[in-house]
């Protein structure tokens, strides 16, 4: 028996609920294209040795969002492979800390150029960087950069090149001033800008030029922007333990530094619980206000497969916030959610409206669990709120019936509204109708009817055997009075005398 059928049979017993729902996206969940597919092969293509490499280095360093890639319609799917590719050879530069500062440089602010230099690659990354085979074989990558349209190519190589100096000056400024901190929130969202709300705008663009979205999106750069820095920060705060672990500390310290902490080791220290939660707490906070924007961002795609790519991501965020909100262990050990939780919302992420009531539902369970003693606790409520009044304002929820049909259901608390507007109505139609009543001289019948006492059933019979005792009575009375009349016998006179 293969692990995953031991994993399985293990989660049908502990978490039944689980299960159910792995095997509802085993079986019901279809994949939307095939790449390798021989009439695929056109857009995908996987017919060429290099791009089926590049696939293949695709799934090397990140398999779940491979799968998402892959699903995008027409060439966008080898696109997006390409574009991805190309960001995650930059950022695994960027991250490896074994390389000096003086040869990072150069790299760094030539990437853009050596993306589409022939036969170039590089294998000076660290041992143990998990992503350095693609940079060992980055040559496969420049040959089918190479090979896309003018349109595409020049996307992908405008914001390597705005990442590459970003990234640049903050490995820079760590290497030479000694800081390894970001020291305030609107450094830390620069930062977020560079490594992840670059990847938006360029997707964006690319919706945009491959016209199965609309040429004005290109311009919400400021939306695309909000979405790349909520998956990013999602992303650093569930990280944690193990960017501390490497070197790498990215939580702004103007968040941090406030609570009494020297470094941010010691937010995983022994005695540090509460006031680690509440930095947890205001990392969350700084997340979420870009939840709404994510959500704008969302409604304005057209095309299932783009919205689809962008929505799972997101949603799956949200999961992890929720997860993370309030989480001793998140600073111990690096936490993911389930897996049944990630295949419901893969299923569930089909538009808008269900996208939208997954960010109220994940904003909802992270305002339930705030403890009024958090510093952060009434901005934390007003953030959670403002999810609920987006997801309220664009789709309107509706009262909720019981499903026999007997009338509302008492466990909604807006059935306590939806009854008493319901009586207001029949108040006023009541009045309305004595008022009818009234002018056509009625009113004292309705007054009558309304007012007469309400018998059962047991009144009514005694009342019906009174009569008949009050009925036989009488009868025997006229019956006495009869008899005494006619008591005596008339004597006839005799004719014969």
């Amino acid at each position: 028996m293969t692990n995953k059928a031991v994993s399985m049979l293990g989660l049908l017993f502990t978490h039944p609920t689980e299960f159910r729902t792995l095997i509802n996206f085993y079986l019901w969940h279809e994949q939307k294209r095939d790449i390798t597919d021989k009439q695929e092969h056109s857009t995908s293509g996987w017919d060429r040795s290099t791009m089926r490499r590049c696939w293949e280095l695709l799934d090397m360093t990140s398999r779940s969002f491979g799968a998402i890639v892959k699903e995008l319609d027409g060439d966008l799917a080898r696109i997006v492979c390409m574009y991805y590719l190309v960001l995650r050879g930059l950022d695994t530069i960027e991250d490896d800390m074994t390389i000096p500062d003086e040869s990072k440089q150069p790299l760094l602010r030539s990437f853009h150029e050596k993306t589409v230099t022939p036969g170039w690659k590089f294998d000076g990354n660290g041992p143990d960087e998990k992503d350095r085979q693609l940079l060992v074989e980055y040559d496969t990558v420049v040959e089918e950069i190479n090979r896309l349209a003018p349109e595409y190519k020049k996307v992908i190589l405008d914001i390597c090149e705005k990442m590459e100096t970003g990234m640049a000056d903050y490995a820079h400024k760590a290497a030479t001033t000694g800081s390894i901190y970001v020291e305030t929130v609107s450094e830390y969202d620069l930062y977020c800008h560079y490594v992840a709300g670059l990847v938006g705008e360029g997707l964006t663009r690319i919706w945009s030029a491959s016209r199965k979205e609309a040429p004005w999106l290109c311009d919400q750069l400021e939306l695309s922007n909000s979405m790349g820095l909520m998956l990013q920060k999602t992303n650093i705060i569930r990280d944690f333990r193990e960017d501390a672990e490497e070197g790498r500390y990215f939580w702004p310290r103007e968040i941090w530094a406030k609570y009494g902490f020297q470094e941010m080791r010691d937010l995983y220290a022994p005695g540090a619980e509460e006031k680690a939660g509440w930095i947890q707490s205001a990392m969350i906070l700084d997340a979420l206000r870009h939840a709404t924007d994510s959500l704008d961002y969302l409604r304005l795609l057209k095309n299932q497969s783009i919205f689809v790519f962008c929505a799972v991501p997101v949603c799956m965020a949200m999961a992890t916030l929720s997860l993370c909100f309030q989480n001793p262990e998140m600073f111990q050990r690096n936490i993911k959610i389930r897996k049944a939780e990630a295949a419901r919302l893969i299923m569930n992420s089909t538009n808008p409206r269900e996208v939208a009531l997954i960010f109220r539902d994940y904003a909802r369970a992270i305002h339930h669990r705030a403890k009024p003693q958090d510093p952060n606790f009434l901005r934390l409520s007003i953030t959670c709120c403002k999810i609920e009044q987006w997801v309220e304002t664009n789709y309107p929820s509706f009262v909720v019936v019981n499903p026999n049909g007997t009338g509302l259901d008492p466990k909604d608390k807006r059935s306590a509204v939806a009854l008493q507007e319901k009586k207001l109505v029949e108040d006023a139609q009541a009045a309305q109708q004595a008022e009818f009543r009234a002018k056509r001289g009625l009113e004292k019948e309705r007054l009558y009817h309304s007012n007469a006492p309400q018998l059962s059933i047991w009144v009514l019979l005694g009342y019906i055997g009174a009569l008949i005792g009050v009925m036989v009575v009488l009868g025997a009375m006229l019956a006495w009075v009869i008899y005494k009349i006619y008591e005596e016998p008339v004597v006839m006179d005799s004719p014969i005398q």
